[in-house]
This record gives structure tokens, sequence and C-alpha cells, in this order.
């Protein structure tokens, strides 16, 4: 059997945490800054754990995450 193929937008996004959850960053985050608050800014760059809904397809595209 071959190994099942990545989707590559996927695995570029996404990240899996020692614990097992999938990490993702946050969208709004590179242009039209003027408009936002710094808090605002300062909290789009942490990421952020996925629904575990949304996890679980995910985990699909990306099974060797």
């Amino acid at each position: 059997m071959p190994k099942m193929k990545s989707h590559r937008g996927a695995a570029k996004r996404f990240k899996k945490t020692g614990s097992g959850k999938i990490v993702r960053s946050h969208a709004f985050t590179s242009h039209i800054l003027e408009k936002k608050s710094p808090k605002r800014k300062r909290n789009l760059r942490k990421s952020a754990v996925m629904h575990p809904t949304d996890a679980k397809r995910i985990a699909n595209m990306v099974p060797y995450l």
C-alpha cells in the first residue's frame, strides 16, 4: 500500500501540539492594520486551538501531522 498524500495547503497551516491537539494561526493579520487596535493585533499573533469538529477534518487532510 503506498503512503497517503498530505493536503499541502493544510500541511503548511496547521501543527500538532504535544498532547495531540491541532493548532492554527489567526487570520486578518497581514494588511489593513491601522484601524485594528494594538490589543487586537497582539492577540491575533497568538496561535489558537482548533475546535474538535474541525480538527477531525484537518487530521484527515494531513495524515502524518
